[in-house]
This record gives C-alpha cells, sequence and structure tokens, in this order.
C-alpha cells in the first residue's frame, strides 16, 4: 500500500473534551441555526449573506474582520442575516498550494494536520464567543465534520466535490442548510441530483461506523458560474439562470426550493470587484420578479480587511492569501446596497 501512516489524528470527541462549548453558546448556536432554518423554509423574508475571507488563514485579522462585520450585522439585523465565512479546507485543483489552516495552521511551515483540528476548532469557537457568530465553512473532507459540526450553522458542498457520493450522504445527516455547488462544467443536472441526494435518507460508512440518515431539508442550490469546454468562464446569475434553475426545481420532488447565488469564482471571472455589481444584479433581479425574491435566499461574498490578495511571505495583516477579496470599505458598500433592496423588495 503505497500510504504512510503519520500519526493517529484525535477523536472528535477528544478535540471538542479540550475545547467545549459553554451551554451559553450552545444556546446560541442552537438560535441562530433556527433563524438561519426559518429563511430556507420560508418562514422567514431575511436575506442570508455568507461572507467572508476566501480562506481563514491567520486568527487575529479573521477575529478582526469578525469584530468589524459584528458592527454592521447589528445595523441591518432586521432585513439581513449574516454568517461569517470562516473556511478553513480549500480545495485544490491539482492537488498543490495552500490546503487551508487545517494542514497548516501556520501558512509558512509544513503540514501538521493534528495541531491543524485544534487551530480550527479554537477559530470557529472564538468566533461564536466573542462576536455571537456561529459559522460557516467547506464540507471538503467529510470525515471531518465532526471536529466543527457544533459551531457550524452553514455548510457548503465545492463545485468539486458535489459529485461525490459521500459528500452527498454525509450532507444528508446534517441538521443545518447545506449548500450545493454546482459543478465547475455547470450541469445543473448534477447540483440537483446532489440536492435530492441530500434531502434525502441513506444508510452509508462514515468514519468506520454503519450510520443512517435522516435527509436534511434544508438542501440548497449554489450558483458560482462554470468554465466551458474551452476552459472559459461563464456566469450563471443571471435573471434567466435563476428562472430556468427555479424551473427545474418545479420539475422535481425538492423541498424548500432555494438558491445562495456565490458572487466571486467563475460569475465574477475572479475580478474580485465585480462582485459589488452582481450583487446589484441580484437584487434587482428580486426586486423585479416576486418568484424570484422567494427563490433566491442569499448571497456569498469573498471579503477581507484589505482588497485584494498576496504571497504568503509579504505578511499583510488581513489580506488574502489564496483568491483576491474585496476589502472592508467595499464590504460595507455591499451590504449596505442589499439592505437598501431589502428595504425595497416584497414578498
Amino acid at each position: 500500500m503505497g500510504l504512510e501512516f503519520i500519526h493517529k489524528l484525535p477523536s472528535a470527541s477528544e478535540v471538542k473534551e479540550q475545547y467545549p462549548l459553554s451551554s451559553e453558546l450552545i444556546a446560541q448556536k442552537a438560535k441562530r441555526d433556527e433563524e438561519i432554518k426559518a429563511i430556507f423554509t420560508g418562514e422567514s423574508h431575511k436575506f442570508l449573506l455568507v461572507i467572508g475571507p476566501c480562506s481563514a488563514d491567520h486568527e487575529d485579522p479573521v477575529l478582526e474582520y469578525c469584530h468589524k462585520l459584528k458592527e454592521i450585522a447589528k445595523e441591518v439585523e432586521d432585513k439581513i442575516l449574516i454568517v461569517p465565512r470562516i473556511y478553513t479546507n480549500k480545495p485544490r485543483t491539482t492537488g498543490e498550494g495552500y490546503k487551508g489552516m487545517l494542514h497548516q495552521p501556520d501558512p509558512e511551515k509544513r503540514a501538521n494536520l493534528i495541531e491543524g483540528i485544534f487551530a480550527i476548532r479554537k477559530l470557529h469557537m472564538r468566533v461564536l464567543e466573542e462576536t455571537g457568530f456561529s459559522t460557516a465553512d467547506e464540507m471538503l473532507y467529510p470525515d471531518n465534520l465532526s471536529y466543527l459540526s457544533d459551531m457550524m450553522s452553514y455548510i457548503a458542498v465545492g463545485a468539486r466535490s458535489v459529485e461525490n457520493q459521500q459528500h452527498r450522504l454525509v450532507a444528508s445527516g446534517v441538521d443545518v442548510p447545506c449548500g450545493m455547488k454546482n459543478p465547475t462544467s455547470g450541469d445543473l443536472g448534477v447540483m440537483l441530483n446532489s440536492i435530492y441526494a441530500g434531502q434525502h435518507g441513506h444508510e452509508f460508512i462514515f468514519r468506520e461506523w454503519e450510520v443512517k440518515s435522516s435527509g436534511n431539508p434544508y438542501t440548497h442550490a449554489i450558483m458560482r458560474g462554470l468554465q466551458n469546454k474551452h476552459g472559459e468562464m461563464v456566469q450563471n446569475y443571471h435573471y434567466e439562470d435563476l428562472k430556468l434553475l427555479h424551473s427545474l426545481y418545479e420539475e422535481r420532488n425538492l423541498v424548500n426550493p432555494a438558491a445562495v447565488v456565490d458572487t466571486n469564482h467563475c460569475n465574477s471571472g475572479k475580478q474580485h470587484r465585480e462582485q459589488l455589481r452582481i450583487a446589484q444584479e441580484i437584487m434587482h433581479s428580486r426586486k423585479y420578479s416576486q418568484e424570484l425574491a422567494n427563490f433566491v435566499k442569499g448571497l456569498m461574498v469573498e471579503s477581507y480587511l484589505i482588497e485584494g490578495a498576496c504571497k504568503v511571505e509579504e505578511h499583510i495583516f488581513g489580506k488574502s492569501i489564496t483568491d483576491p477579496c474585496i476589502g472592508w470599505e467595499d464590504t460595507v458598500r455591499l451590504i449596505s446596497n442589499v439592505y437598501e433592496y431589502e428595504q425595497q423588495t416584497k414578498y
């Protein structure tokens, strides 16, 4: 077998025992879960905003960002529910490059997954403790879900993972909203099949156990753009794209029809400042169409303290070391624009 077994990793229960949640934090997270679920069932007309850095690469700037986000969240809480992106696992197309805090708690040192597991739990916990925000992260590795499941109120399955059987089955066993991104090819049928799988129960292998899931009725679509056969980036956030997705939902036996739009990645052509324009277009589509106002539940935005991206060795506090993000001033502008549209949108 061509694998070298380096270290036995701690179990989720061992990690949670070292960094346990207080009863107050458990209650706060449960409250947030219900608020977010209500958006997807239609009981709440608040708009969801999953926003934050491309990768949560260092603890201090992420916490500073979340504290800033907390202040603006108070100003818009009657219309918008904000969930910070604390993305600690990064998919790499070729396997090369920074794979996130889970792999490298210090981006300038070699991988250390034991330290990484504790580092990501500590970071998610500090965000919850200090700001009251339960968090969002990507389910890049389904086996790692248990390390953070008691703090996350939103989970995303990425474009490279959405066709994977294990991701679909594990999504069916989580009890918070789980977004399925369209695959890099853009095939909406693949995404909708993943949503169907996530919404239904299954029996499968998970962490050396035979387990049974009951289905997750909050599994939904995330539109993130695509790459065509020529490698060109193509958007799928326009009015016609969202109307098409809604019609495809209606053809299938899916509950709680819902879409979240990722304003970066292929939708922006990786031009990070385009996220402001894209957000505005989506909000205009929702204002124009009652159907879309009830169907498009939120946005996913990549934002950090400082605009753009830099190399790890540049040591620029609060600037992304992976994909470029909008900076704080543009973040405030985007949230304010979304809030203004929400005030005008009728449900």
